[in-house]
């Protein structure tokens, strides 16, 4: 059997989510925070790893890094609500294997997890070219990374104002 390390500050989706991967032939190990994780990662010998990239109290990047130390043969996904190419990088370049956004159906994650490619070249999503507005949506996250989260210093960075910045980054990203 194969076993797995989940992270996931939303109860409720990592409950269901641990329950379609047990369908599916998997043990599964929750954790609800980065302590948690790194925790139960200690336990035992996982095959993977799922990881949301926000989490209460300590970024899921964090976590990324720390499990890759613990394990180089350790298969990684990042999962997230938030996806954008700056997080995206940032997350394999800290050793995860793949990157997929939310929604995300248990088959899709379960393909990542055995290395199995996630989109066709080919497929239309593939080849789309981003909005303007994702491409500034994206500047904005890669910039806001560099400066640690730093409203204050990103704003000054992109020269505008802070609040013009916060109300960006209130909402959602753009589709394509």
């Amino acid at each position: 059997m194969k076993h797995l390390l989940l992270v996931d500050d939303d109860e409720a989706f990592r409950n269901r989510l641990a329950c379609a991967l047990e369908k599916r032939g998997w043990s599964v190990l929750t954790a609800a925070d980065a302590d948690a994780a790194l925790a139960a990662a200690g336990e035992g010998e996982l095959s993977g790893a799922i990881v949301d990239l926000h989490l209460r109290g300590r970024s899921g990047l964090r976590v990324v890094g720390a499990l890759r130390a613990a394990s180089e043969s350790l298969r990684i996904v990042v999962l997230t609500g938030f996806g954008s190419i700056a997080t995206a990088l940032e997350a394999v370049r800290l050793g995860a294997n793949d990157y997929l956004t939310k929604p995300s159906d248990p088959d899709t994650i379960v393909c990542a997890l055995l290395g199995g490619r996630t989109a066709r070249a080919d497929s239309p999503a593939a080849v789309a070219v981003a909005s303007l507005d994702r491409v500034e949506w994206e500047h904005i996250q890669r910039v806001l990374t560099e400066c640690e989260g730093n409203i204050s210093k990103t704003a000054r960075l992109l020269r505008i104002d802070r609040r013009s910045l916060q109300r960006k980054l209130g909402k959602y990203p753009p589709n394509r």
